[in-house]
């Protein structure tokens, strides 16, 4: 037991087993010699295998514990506890069991007598795993100079020895290697025509114990007859997609890393075209320099024609002679032609100035375009299903922020300005006009109320435009500043222009509220309201009844480049009665006298001066109603020139009232007349009812 595992002092166990899924190994029974040390051996299945270790001590009567040795490649899972028959049980998880080296199990047994060291034995263990590799081969064709892969399968990739070096032979150079997803991959490069096979040789980490009891490190060789052709094409690709042909390129070159070739020779130049035949057009030339460590060549790349790889491939020939091929885009310098700008519900224009708040599209046109990385200095741009991104054009769609402190917007290519710069200009739109209200007696009100001729029964004693400032700019809309005119126009009650005034070039700047108020600074903005008395020779209080004030207001369109908005604002002096000096021809009147029985006869033509009162219609414009009140003198019979008449001439005080006609077409009336009054020479009182006669002249 002691030759088994070089105890340090008297030996501590007597017995140690390790027991998996499938089998257990006694100390006693499975052991193995490496490197002259008896090692306990035990398969394994996975890196991170759970297995029973149970430890039996050399002195059973003893009472002093065992210990077991933390250990980083192993996790005790368990504390050691005593069994019953008198050994000590606990679990350990493998942490790595196909890298791990040098495994090896420490106990140790505090000694009976005070001041003696710690007993103490190593039990070294050694994994061994059963590993199978295959290789099948659907097409067996290779060719010269071309390197092909193939897929390994095998029952533990872990444990095959893949070093990843090309191994060189006579007929073949293959390598193997384990890519990042654990497949093993069997790289293979024939070097001779006709049917030859590959032998491979591999190893594994972990040993195998064969039936003889020797370890084994050696896998089953694999043999694949291949069928070598002549070479055909290889493609070799760049490390690059894209190179800018310019000046320094075409004279220096450019560094490219391209694959291994194999029959490249250094320090020497290869002819690029874009077609297999001799004699095609000089695409490329590639010098090469060095070989580098992972099996790729450096180069210097010279560029003399464009090259997309949608139009082909490119062919490295040798003397006319075609030996590889490859493929990259070829583009000229970046060079920006032209920007437009497009702004909302708008066309593409060339002018670059956009506005705080807008959201626009930007169209940049030239050569070189794809590989270009375009941005504008303090603006984002906003990905968009519109974007468009070619060698020739490139679209952007960017949002200005309406805090936006710069005049201008330079644009850049790499970090490199362009020469092109978004000039930033405030909104200058026309606002709905409701920020313009008018005084003329009672409150203000907005202008875009007043639909219609506003009726005002009242002395104007002014009219009085004010201005909102803060009614024009909101947070999420702005508008900017405002160029209105004002038309002025007094007209009789006739319909008949008496005055006309213009006032043009009023600018009204958005207020505080705005969230570009600090960038509409102008000494021009108005904030004083406008008069239409400090305008007009004849002042609003002068005019006469019915007399009407029209005020149209408009935007300036030459300030916009549209229409804009107008709104017209109409005053009319109305009146509710008229009072005049009124001249008749009242005939065929019937008179009743007081005292007299029944009616007398009809009377000729009178003459009746009045003082009489007319009533407008309430909701028409400079139009009585068809009635009148008066009160005046009657001549009755006045113009009755007959000597044989009965009807006596006499003078009255009447009160009278009157129907009209409403026509104010007609010439001639004939309004009917009701009242009564006192007669002066009868000395009567009488009453009267008859037709009469008007003239409108």
């Amino acid at each position: 037991m002691g030759a088994q595992t070089a105890p340090v002092g008297p030996p501590v166990l007597r017995e140690a087993s390790l027991r998996t899924d499938t089998a257990t190994y006694l100390l006693s029974r499975h052991v193995v010699a490496v490197q002259d040390v008896s090692t306990l051996y035990f398969w394994y299945r996975r890196d991170d295998e759970t297995v029973e270790l149970r430890l039996y001590p050399a002195n059973a009567g003893s009472t002093k514990p065992l210990r077991l040795r933390r250990n980083p490649d192993y996790q005790q899972l368990d504390s050691l506890t005593k069994e019953d028959d008198g050994g000590f049980r606990t679990r350990l998880k493998f942490q790595n069991l196909t890298s791990s080296r040098f495994l090896r199990l420490v106990v140790e047994q505090a000694t009976d007598s005070v001041g003696r060291p710690v007993r103490r034995q190593v039990v070294p263990l050694l994994p061994v795993a059963r590993t199978s590799l295959g290789l099948r081969v659907n097409d067996n064709e290779l060719f010269v100079g071309e390197e092909k892969v193939f897929e390994l399968t095998s029952s533990n990739v872990r444990n095959v020895h893949a070093t990843g070096e090309w191994v060189r032979g006579t007929d073949f150079d293959y390598r193997l290697a384990v890519e990042a997803n654990g497949m093993l991959r069997l790289h293979v490069l024939p070097n001779q025509l006709g049917t030859h096979t590959l032998l491979l040789r591999l190893q594994t980490e972990r040993p195998t114990l064969l039936a003889s009891g020797r370890l084994s490190y050696q896998l089953p060789a694999l043999r694949q007859e291949f069928n070598v052709k002549a070479s055909r094409l290889r493609f070799l690709s760049p490390d690059q997609r894209s190179v800018t042909m310019d000046d320094v390129s075409r004279r220096r070159g450019v560094e490219l890393i391209l694959d291994n070739g194999r029959s490249f020779e250094l320090h020497r130049t290869y002819r690029i075209e874009d077609q297999e035949e001799p004699g095609g057009a000089l695409i490329a030339e590639i010098f090469t320099r060095q070989y580098l460590s992972n099996d790729r060549v450096l180069c210097l790349f010279r560029p003399y024609n464009t090259h997309r790889q949608t139009a082909g491939y490119l062919y490295i020939k040798e003397n006319d002679a075609p030996r590889y091929l490859t493929n990259l885009d070829i583009t000229p310098q970046t060079v920006i032609r032209s920007v437009q700008v497009l702004h909302r519900g708008g066309d593409w224009t060339p002018g670059l100035s956009v506005s705080p708040g807008e959201t626009v599209d930007i169209r940049l046109e030239g050569e070189g375009l794809q590989k270009a990385r375009v941005s504008f200095e303090d603006l984002p741009i906003i990905p968009s299903d519109s974007s468009v991104r070619t060698d020739t054009r490139l679209v952007y769609r960017v949002r200005v922020p309406v805090g936006f402190d710069k005049r201008k917007s330079t644009i850049y290519n790499l970090g490199q300005p362009t020469g092109y710069a978004l000039g930033v200009k405030e909104f200058q739109r026309p606002h709905p006009l409701d920020f313009v209200s008018v005084l003329y007696g009672d409150a203000a009100q907005p202008i875009t109320r007043l639909s219609g001729p506003v009726l005002y029964d009242g002395t104007i004693r002014d009219v009085v435009f004010q201005f909102n400032p803060n009614g024009i700019d909101k947070a999420d809309q702005l508008f900017g500043k405002q160029y209105l005119s004002f038309e002025v126009r007094t007209l009789n009650s006739k319909g008949e222009l008496v005055e006309l005034r213009n006032v043009d070039n009023i600018l009204i700047c958005p207020g505080d509220n705005s969230p570009r108020a600090a960038f509409y600074a102008d000494k021009q903005c108005r904030t004083d309201p406008l008069s239409l008395n400090a305008l007009l020779a004849r002042k609003t209080y002068d005019l006469d009844d019915w007399s009407r004030i029209v005020v149209t207001v408009k935007h300036q369109a030459t300030q916009y480049g549209e229409t804009g908005y107008t709104q017209t604002v109409e005053l009319v002096l109305k009146r509710r009665y008229k009072f005049d000096i009124d001249v008749s021809f009242p005939a065929g009147l019937l008179t009743r006298k007081q005292g007299d029985k029944g009616y007398g006869s009809f009377g000729g033509i009178s003459l009746a001066t009045l003082a009489q009162l007319s009533f407008y219609s309430p909701d028409k414009i400079n139009r009585l109603r068809p009635y009148k009140i008066g009160a005046g003198f009657v001549a009755l019979n006045a113009f009755n020139l007959s000597q044989t008449s009965n009807d006596t001439r006499d003078l009255g005080v009447v009160i009278l009232g009157s129907v009209y006609p409403t026509r104010r077409e007609a010439k001639f009336t004939f309004p009917l007349y009701l009242g009564g009054g006192y007669l002066l020479s009868a000395g009567r009182w009488f009453y009267l009812l008859g037709p009469g006669i008007g003239v409108r002249l």
